[in-house]
This record gives C-alpha cells, sequence and structure tokens, in this order.
C-alpha cells in the first residue's frame, strides 16, 4: 500500500477503496490525489474513518481534468456502487443546482430541490457559495422576475433595471427566449467571451478607481469560471463506451469508459503484454464485445484503430473523434491508461529492485553465483520453557509459505540458542535431498559456528549466514566466513533482509505462544478432576480457533469441568 501510494499522481479525480474481498467500500473526491489518499494512512481519525482504513486493503482512482469533475464522478459511482461508508445518496437534495423555471416569466434561482417538470436545472455544482453568488450576479446581468408571486405594481428591480416588470407591461417571449439562451451558453461551458467582456469592465474599473465594483466583477469571473466548467462526466444525450490506451514496452494498457443514462457510471482495466499494438487494440476492442458478451452501446469512441475491421466485425459504426467534447473524453480515458501503466512498471521496478535487484547484491557480496532458494531459521522461547524453532524458505523471487516449517525443540534443556540451532539444522538437513543456495540464521558467530558443525557432521557444503540484531532489536549486522559487515539501512539489500529476518521471527513467535499457551494450559487441565489425557488433548486441538467456546461445548465434559476450563483461559 505504502508503494502503491507513493505513485499516486497529484491531479484531480476520484478514489475507490476497496476491502479484503475486492468491494468497493468508499469512493472519493480530491483536488489532488495523492495528498487526499495520504491523509487516510497517516495521524488520528475519527471513529468512522478509523473503521473505514482498517478494512482498506486496496485502492484504484480515476483521473479526471478538474475537481468539478471528481465531484460528479464521485456521485454517480456512489449511486451505482452504494458502499458501505459513504453516506448513501437516495436523491439529489443534497447539492445545490441553478435553476430556470418555466413559468410565463421565468426566474433564476439557486435550489438543492430537483423537480424536472419545473424547468431547466444546471448542476450539481460542488462550490455551493459560488453557485449561489453566481445566481444573484446572473439576475444582475439578465432581467428575470425576481419576485415569486407578481406583484400589482413595479418594484425596486424594475427601477435599477435588473427585471423586465410582467407586472405594469407585456413582455415579448421571445425577449425570455434569448436571455435563456445567453444564460444556458454561460452555463454549459461557453462563458468565455462573457468573461473577456466582464475582465475589460473590471480593468476600466480598476482604472476609474471604482474598486469595490472592480471586486464584484473580479468575483463574478471566478465564479462564472467555477460553474461553467465544461463537464466530461456527464450531460449527454447518448449510451457510449469510450477507449483508450497507452503502450510502453511491450505492454499496453487499456481502459473502458461506460457512458449510461447520460453519465460516466463504470470504468474497466486491462493490461497485456503484446508484440504488434495496433492490432491488437483493434481485436481487443472486437473481442471485448464478441467474446465477452458486453452489451453493444449507440455509440463507440475510439483513439487511433483499425475502424473499418471493428465496424465490419461489430456492424455497428465507430467514431474515432479528432476535435470537440468526444475528443476530450478519449484524451481522459487514455490518460488514465497510461497512468495505469506507468504505476505498473513503476511497481515492477521497485519489486525488481526489492528482489532480484537485492539478491543480486546480496549474492555479489557473499561471492555466492546464482543465489535463489535461502532457507531461514529463528528460535524462540521464555527463560527456556517452550523452545521451539522455525524456518522460512524464500524461492522464485518470493517467500514460499508453502515450505515453511516449525520445529518443537526435543534434546536441548533451558535457554540455549546455540543448542536449540544445532538441533534443528541436523534435523532439516538429514533428510532433504536439494541443498538452498544460503542459510540465515537469527543470530552472530557462536549460532552460525552451530549450524556449519551441524552441516559437516551430515557432510553437506551449504554457506551460513548470520544476521545480528542491534539494541532496538533491528537488522543492522551480517556475519559470514568470519566477517562482520555493517549493513547500510538505506540499501535494498538491507530491506530484504530485515524482511526475511522479521518474517522468520514473525513465525517463530506465533508458533511459541501458541506451544507455550497449550504447554501452561495442559499443566492446569492435569489440576481438573476427571480430565485425563484424552479429553486433554480433545481440548487441546481446539485452543486458539474462532469457535473454541462452542467447540468446547460439544465435548464429553461436565458443567463443572467446563467452568473450569473457561476460568483456565480467562487468566
Amino acid at each position: 500500500m505504502k508503494e502503491k501510494l507513493a505513485l499516486v499522481p497529484h491531479q484531480p479525480g476520484c478514489y475507490l477503496m476497496k476491502d479484503e474481498h475486492d468491494q468497493i467500500i468508499y469512493v472519493g473526491k480530491a483536488k489532488d490525489l495523492y495528498k487526499r489518499l495520504r491523509t487516510y494512512f497517516v495521524g488520528s481519525h475519527d471513529t468512522k474513518t478509523t473503521k473505514l482504513v482498517a478494512n482498506i486493503v486496496d485502492f484504484e482512482y480515476i483521473i479526471t481534468t478538474s475537481e468539478t469533475e471528481a465531484f460528479i464522478l464521485e456521485i454517480n459511482l456512489i449511486k451505482k456502487h452504494q458502499p458501505k461508508y459513504n453516506i448513501l445518496l437516495t436523491d439529489d437534495k443534497s447539492y445545490p443546482y441553478i435553476h430556470i423555471t418555466n413559468e410565463k416569466h421565468p426566474r433564476l434561482i439557486y435550489t438543492r430541490d430537483i423537480n424536472k417538470k419545473k424547468g431547466k436545472y444546471y448542476g450539481p455544482y460542488p462550490n455551493s457559495s459560488a453557485a449561489s453568488f453566481v445566481v444573484d450576479r446572473l439576475n444582475k446581468l439578465f432581467p428575470f422576475r425576481k419576485c415569486k408571486k407578481i406583484p400589482k405594481k413595479e418594484c425596486l428591480y424594475y427601477h435599477l433595471g435588473t427585471c423586465l416588470a410582467p407586472c405594469i407591461k407585456e413582455v415579448d417571449p421571445n425577449v425570455y427566449v434569448k436571455m435563456q439562451k445567453d444564460l444556458d451558453s454561460l452555463l454549459t461551458g461557453n462563458a468565455k467571451d462573457e468573461i473577456t467582456k466582464m475582465k475589460v469592465l473590471m480593468k476600466e474599473a480598476a482604472q476609474n478607481l471604482e474598486f469595490e465594483k472592480a471586486i464584484e466583477y473580479r468575483n463574478l469571473i471566478n465564479d462564472l469560471e467555477v460553474v461553467s466548467e465544461k463537464q466530461k462526466m456527464e450531460g449527454f444525450n447518448f449510451e457510449a463506451d469510450i477507449f483508450g490506451y497507452y503502450v510502453f514496452e511491450h505492454k499496453i494498457s487499456i481502459q473502458i469508459f461506460h457512458l449510461r443514462e447520460g453519465k460516466i457510471l463504470e470504468r474497466k482495466a486491462n493490461l497485456f503484454d503484446i508484440e504488434n499494438e495496433p492490432d491488437f487494440f483493434s481485436e481487443f476492442v472486437v473481442r471485448f464485445y464478441l467474446e465477452h458478451n458486453n452489451p453493444l452501446p449507440q455509440t463507440i469512441l475510439l483513439p487511433k484503430a483499425n475502424q473499418s475491421l471493428i465496424e465490419e466485425a461489430l456492424k455497428r459504426s465507430v467514431i474515432i473523434p479528432k476535435k470537440g467534447k468526444n475528443k476530450e473524453l478519449v484524451d481522459l480515458v487514455c490518460l488514465n491508461a497510461k497512468n495505469k501503466l506507468d504505476v505498473l512498471s513503476k511497481l515492477e521496478e521497485k519489486k525488481y529492485e526489492q528482489n532480484e535487484g537485492a539478491l543480486e547484491k546480496i549474492s555479489n557480496l557473499l561471492k555466492i553465483d546464482n543465489l535463489k532458494t535461502i532457507e531461514v531459521f529463528d528460535n524462540s522461547n521464555i527463560s527456556g520453557a517452550s523452545p521451539v524453532s522455525a524456518m522460512i524458505v524464500y524461492q522464485d523471487k518470493a517467500l514460499q509459505k508453502k515450505l515453511y516449517r516449525k520445529y518443537l525443540i526435543k534434546t536441548v534443556v533451558g535457554a540455549n540458542d546455540i543448542a536449540t540451532m544445532y538441533e534443528v539444522i541436523s534435523r532439516r538437513y538429514r533428510h532433504i535431498t536439494n541443498n538452498p543456495d544460503l542459510i540465515i540464521v537469527d543470530g552472530g558467530k557462536g549460532q552460525v559456528d552451530s549450524a556449519k558443525k551441524a552441516l559437516n557432521e551430515l557432510k553437506r557444503t551449504i554457506p551460513v549466514m548470520g544476521l545480528i540484531k542491534d539494541e532496538n532489536h533491528r537488522t543492522c549486522t551480517i556475519y559470514y566466513q568470519n566477517e562482520t559487515l555493517k549493513l547500510n539501512a538505506s540499501s535494498v539489500e538491507y530491506h530484504f533482509l530485515a524482511k526475511l529476518q522479521n518474517e522468520v521471527h514473525r513465525y517463530a513467535i506465533s508458533f511459541f505462544r501458541k506451544t507455550h499457551t497449550k504447554n501452561l494450559i495442559s499443566t492446569q487441565l492435569d489440576k481438573i478432576k476427571g480430565i485425563g489425557e484424552v479429553k486433554k488433548k480433545q481440548i487441546l486441538q481446539i485452543i486458539g480457533d474462532e469457535d473454541f467456546l462452542e467447540k468446547l461445548n460439544n465435548l464429553p465434559l461436565t458443567k463443572e469441568q467446563k467452568q473450569q476450563i473457561q476460568t483456565i483461559f480467562s487468566k
């Protein structure tokens, strides 16, 4: 998660948090995805966010070209997925709109209530204050009716020139049509000319020392730029699938945005190794529908592709836009495809450095050719009680948990780490036929020499290295061939070895705790009247199970025996 967070771009967009079942549990938006996502994993949070973070196993994100687009996309994604940790949106009333009524003498108002039968709505807007101010200022620019009920005589708005006063005179309906057309142009992203005029007026007001008026123009320009921003997330009157792709070093990232009910509702991402990029992408589009049974939409928008091949196979015309809103959509999907591949490449590069790269450096440091398989050992006990040992295996560029082994110590009495290491190494390599390329033991000269002694007696030639921890129990030094070497804490080989040492320590400690608990309980069970070896064995087998109490009730025990056993556990 930490590595993936470091690769998130400083761009606006939406993020989707997922749990261990790959279910989307939260959807959010951000002006800066990198900064926003990092806030979830540092510092303290409220109760809701703490519960959310505890359940996050993975995340993904969709890049947009503005914060407003991210806001619209967030609404659509929440409605589609209804994530557990979002405040579910049952309707659109939580968000502000600019509304032009369909009355005989229309009004321009700010509202959160939606009834499409009552007129046209623009929005929703993420910045409610900007939308409210724009309504006030647009009402100064456009003389729509201001009064909710038409009065019997003119009001102040008429004398200020901001209302046509239908209360005292007839108004040509074409005047309202023209105003509505201009207003629609402003609020659907075509405010450039109007904003240019206002910038001229702002400069003139400032030159005439009319600073309050200049500030008014400046605020109106800023708010108009916010609410008139072009949207790529909704506002379409057709259904479409928008494809985008990006190629780098024989890999192709393909993404598809699904436009349904006039809104971007879903995104699919794919990554492939390829040889021939143009043909591969075109064939992928065909297979996407014909082989994977995805429904064909009204429109398919594509970047550069074999258009004739796709149209002939799908019996559907496709569009490769050259300009306009459709081209912007395709470019946005391609941007997301590029980001996906960039992140993958960087993660793979980092993974190589942390594994193969680190292994290669350790191989050179120890002068071991072709280092591939490493077996790591650690011992655990408390003052000699319940001594155990554990082994983990690193092979084929990864930890192989199926090859892990646990050892109950049989011959050593008391806390003797060196003797314990001798026993475990002897038992491990007495019967197996294949040698690892390197053995790593937790400890220094004593543990390494003990392991070598056991190998010599078995006539096995395997390099043995010791990992020594500092006073803070952190990996710091290696011991190899009678020499100690201080590790650079920022090097990849340090992090690789520390990862192995921490993993074997975790595995040994978990085994020790379970063994030690069983030993303690076994001793206590001996004191309970009527508990013999058979019943004791049955009880010990279910220790640690989540449904321990339920399984305990199913055992052939008296009520008093069960109460005594529960008392032991409570202690």
